[in-house]
């Protein structure tokens, strides 16, 4: 089957591009950036899904040389890892910690900030 191409048209010319861009790929290369893991992370934490933050995790993972390498890192090993990592894994705070910190990242606790009240 041939790859869809959208058209767009800039300035009067018609300008063949691609229809979509792959963004795993995209955001695996973002996620090594250890600044944008940890904001990644926490969008994740905030949303409230435990099958989110697994996920957001197992992409970190990835950018980190996988989970393999975050396995032997973390000192878990490879298939309680993965486990761990599914979209339905319940890890114990001890290792979810050991994989935090085998991607260069931690676990803090800050308190929740209070909007201003607006003047009556």
């Amino acid at each position: 089957m041939p790859k869809r191409i959208s058209k767009t048209i800039s300035a009067g010319r018609k300008k063949l591009v691609p229809a979509s861009v792959p963004h795993e790929p995209w955001l695996i290369e973002r996620l090594k950036d250890p600044a944008e893991a940890a904001a990644y992370l926490e969008a994740a934490i905030e949303d409230g899904d435990q099958g989110v933050l697994m996920l957001a995790l197992r992409h970190i993972a990835q950018a980190r040389g996988g989970v393999a390498a975050i396995a032997r890192k973390s000192k878990l090993t490879r298939e309680a890892t993965y486990r761990m990592l599914s979209k339905s894994g319940n890890p114990e705070l001890r290792s979810f910690t050991a994989i935090l910190g085998a991607a260069g990242l931690r676990l803090s606790v800050k308190p929740i900030e209070q909007r201003l009240k607006k003047a009556a």
